[in-house]
């Protein structure tokens, strides 16, 4: 690594050279030995080779043999919150799961929620996620700014960011699933939601941070809440997400409120669209696959929370073969308790193999490509970030392969994807380092563990004593 003095005003080059390249373009462009040239914000040049002769303003040179770079990784759902209540009810179903969990939930305050985005966002962003994603959507009575608080965790990480601002108004009262304290008023929903939009969201080329309308779920919200949020949310220009099709109980309570299935509620309710992703899928026939291809509905694919919660496997080779947009999720970390997406690359692939004559459901490169512009599809972002291309934001990470874990697989795509964990060694934010050599630039690892354990103890006391 070399530095060299910058000329006032002009813009800072970092050159990386002599890795491996997966750029996940349109054509699926690789480099055995190429060089990525990032300058300021944006991805100034990337090739073959070594980078061009003569750079001005160049203030670190990165020599990155043994390693692939690609872009960096795209988390489409989470619940952050979650981190703080990991380990519990670990061998129910979905709808089990929720009803032992949301009286806990429900008791969950500021303080709490910063320290929970933080470990969700710290394990993700060391584990080569640049562009992370939070659906929160309990926010009890007097707890605080918790939207403020999440946004402000990633902020401090680095991270490129959108806050899926949820709500739920159908309580148990009302024939939902959540706790009647658990839940706000219709109105309240929205006026909240579109004051969080209004104060947080940047619809700018190289946005950090974006905000989009996300009722939780049909089983948690009214049908004037899904079809007022859609209102909303076109109205200020900003996506939209929520859960659907995750569980057979799911389609079954569908049926029995609305009379019919989930893909037509959605329809019924404004919730398909270019604008709209969803989390989870996994119960889908052909005619809702069709109606999310022909709509450009995207899907946010968790195949370890899918497993975790038995909820089945997603038909994503044939939403994908239909030109439905797909990304990964990790979604919350009460039901995927590493909260790390790069293991998700592996899990997909390989819980879509799942079944006689499946072996070629999905592959490596399809995997990677999931999360990452896949993902920048999803979150409506893929002009500026999920592929190494010129004149795009310099989100890209530099994945160790030629340790002990990696040496031997002669593919970098496939060493990333079959093979264990690979080490980040540099992860770039906006140009901006975020992780080297597997630690966090912005912030303290062990300070964190610290005060999500805390914040677990406390929540946990909480809640035994209500």
């Amino acid at each position: 690594m070399a530095a060299s003095a910058t000329q006032e005003g002009a813009v800072e080059r970092i050159v990386i050279e002599n890795a491996a390249i997966a750029t996940v373009d349109a054509t699926d462009t690789e480099y055995a030995s190429g060089h990525v040239v990032v300058a300021g914000n944006k991805i100034e040049s990337i090739g073959a080779g070594k980078a061009p002769e003569g750079l001005a303003n160049v203030v670190r040179r990165v020599d990155a043999t043994g390693h692939l770079i690609t872009p960096g990784l795209v988390n489409t759902h989470h619940h952050f919150y979650q981190w703080i209540t990991r380990g519990l009810a670990t061998d129910h179903n979905l709808f089990n799961w929720l009803t032992a969990l949301y009286p806990t939930w429900a008791r969950i305050d500021e303080q709490m929620t910063y320290a929970a985005a933080q470990g969700s966002l710290a394990m993700m962003a060391r584990g080569g996620v640049t562009t992370a994603m939070d659906h929160h959507y309990v926010f009890p009575q007097g707890s605080g700014d918790l939207s403020g608080s999440i946004i402000r965790a990633a902020s401090e990480m680095g991270v490129r960011f959108t806050l899926a601002r949820g709500s739920m108004d159908r309580s148990e009262k009302d024939g939902g699933l959540p706790p009647d304290f658990a839940v706000e008023t219709l109105q309240g929903a929205l006026a909240a939601t579109e004051e969080t939009v209004k104060k947080h969201h940047d619809a700018s080329f190289d946005a950090m941070t974006q905000v989009a309308v996300a009722p939780c779920s049909p089983f948690s919200v009214s049908t004037e809440l899904m079809k007022q949020g859609a209102e909303l949310a076109r109205r200020l220009g900003v996506r939209l997400h929520t859960h659907g099709s995750e569980t057979v109980e799911e389609e079954k309570f569908c049926h029995e409120l609305f009379g019919m299935g989930p893909t037509d509620y959605f329809e019924s309710t404004g919730w398909l669209g270019e604008d709209v992703w969803m989390a989870h899928c996994v119960h889908m026939n052909d005619s809702d696959i069709a109606h999310f291809a022909r709509t450009g509905t995207g899907v946010a694919h968790c195949p370890s929370s899918n497993a975790r919660l038995a909820a089945g496997i997603a038909r994503v080779p044939d939403m994908l073969k239909a030109g439905v947009p797909v990304g990964l999720g990790v979604d919350g970390t009460a039901s995927n308790e590493s909260g790390e997406l790069h293991t998700e690359l592996r899990n997909a692939l390989l819980i879509n193999r799942l079944g006689a004559h499946r072996e070629a459901a999905l592959n490596a490169r399809q995997a990677l490509r999931l999360g990452t512009y896949g993902g920048a599809q999803v979150l409506g972002r893929a002009t500026q970030i999920g592929s190494l291309e010129a004149g795009k934001l310099a989100d890209l990470v530099l994945w160790k392969i030629d340790g002990i874990g990696h040496a031997s697989i002669a593919d970098p795509v496939t060493a990333i994807v079959f093979g264990a964990a690979a080490p980040v060694t540099l992860s770039l934010v906006n140009g901006r380092p975020v992780v080297e050599n597997g630690r966090l630039l912005h912030a303290d690892e062990d300070a964190i563990a610290r005060s999500t354990r805390d914040e677990a103890q406390r929540l946990a006391r909480i809640a035994a004593g209500s």
